[in-house]
């Protein structure tokens, strides 16, 4: 099988640079390890399952005034929009033998900005704007190899076959820890670089969250926002999760590491989180319809052990991301070697962006 770019990662940033690549005339084809793409756009419905109007276990939002290169690609993809709900009060709870404190809320600047169904709904609609053939899903990059004229891609297929790919250059859209674990470099990589990919945290890969889906938005009926911190937890950070659509939901961050989690277990932590909703916004809270939970760091094409303990934005390094023999071959383009908002959606559209111009530059150089 041979292409001009082998694209590994089918979230965002894979996408937007078979997006890019398709709109300059450059033949690609694009690898995801999971059986779904979208990477850590996850849009599911209260049952779990992948829906097109459904809560995000992933981001969920993005600030267009902030963020332009996300802005533009929703209004190019002419993707709906909804603000996140801020009115209403809002609610501190700074220890546990004090009740919960209420404030009125204020206005949000710069306004956080949901997508109609969900942020997968950029997925969807960047997917079935590709040539038909070019995304393969269940397909886990595991080596790659310089050759001659390019790059030699091994993946792993969902039943246990391996596929062999020739391509000029590679494009990494995943975080660079996840492909340090995941891919073999022949030849290896320079201890520079092995190190700068090695200590970049993975954003999102330390944390959890927990939703609670009720009947009916009844905090937005008792005037609160569904905004709240705490520092009792186990929800350090809350929000209110309803959709375009009016299906109602509340979720937060948990508070606490990804050890002490696996300790607590799934079961004590939704009964723990739900009697924090009731403590925060009345009994009503008690009784959802459904509750969904998403370890960030129990997923392994997410998080590595180095993740449980490391938070954080990732950091733009001066030198580059590759040094060395494979500079010339391969290229990152994951959100967290974003110079400007690593780890963000908009984080995913720009080193993508950067990645393709760079490539097409590249291209040209080596065909005059």
């Amino acid at each position: 099988m041979k292409t001009d770019v082998a694209i590994v990662g089918g979230g965002l940033a894979g996408l937007n640079a078979a997006r890019l690549l398709q709109a300059a005339g450059i033949d690609f084809l694009l690898f995801e390890a999971r059986a779904a793409l979208g990477g850590r756009i996850q849009t599911v419905n209260e049952r779990g399952q992948p829906d097109a109007d459904g809560f995000d276990l992933g981001p969920s939002w993005f600030w267009p005034r902030m963020q332009p290169a996300i802005a533009n690609l929703v209004a190019e993809l002419g993707l709906p929009t909804f603000p996140q709900n801020n009115d209403g009060d809002v609610v501190f709870e700074r220890m546990s033998r004090e009740s919960p404190k209420r404030y009125p809320g204020l206005v949000q600047e710069p306004e956080a900005i949901r997508l109609v169904g969900g942020s997968a709904a950029l997925v969807r609609a960047i997917a079935e704007s590709l040539a038909e053939g070019r995304l393969r899903c269940g397909a886990e990059a595991t080596d790659m190899r310089l050759t001659e004229d390019g790059v030699e891609l091994f993946v792993r297929l969902a039943d246990g076959r391996e596929e062999r790919v020739q391509a000029l250059h590679a494009i990494a859209a995943v975080p660079p820890r996840i492909l340090d674990a995941m891919v073999r470099f022949e030849p290896a990589l320079d201890s520079a670089t092995e190190q700068l990919w090695k200590q970049t945290p993975t954003w999102m890969a330390p944390h959890a969250k927990f939703f609670a889906v009720y009947d009916r938005p009844f905090w937005r009926e008792a005037g609160f926002s569904g905004t709240a911190q705490s520092m009792v937890g186990p929800l350090a950070e809350i929000h209110d999760a309803t959709t375009s659509s009016g299906e109602a939901a509340l979720f937060g961050f948990v508070g606490m590491g990804a050890e002490q989690r696996k300790t607590i277990g799934e079961k004590a932590l939704t009964e723990g989180c739900i009697q924090q909703f009731v403590r925060l916004f009345g009994e009503q809270a008690a009784h959802p319809r459904a509750t969904l939970y998403k370890d960030w760091a129990a997923d392994p094409l997410t998080a590595t052990p180095a993740d449980w303990f490391s938070a954080g934005h990732p950091r733009a390094p001066e030198s580059g991301w590759v040094a060395g023999l494979w500079n010339e071959r391969l290229t990152l383009a994951g959100s967290e070697v974003s110079p400007i908002e690593a780890g963000y959606l908009a984080g995913a559209v720009e080193a993508s962006a950067a990645a393709v111009a760079d490539l097409i530059q590249k291209f040209a150089t080596n065909k005059g």
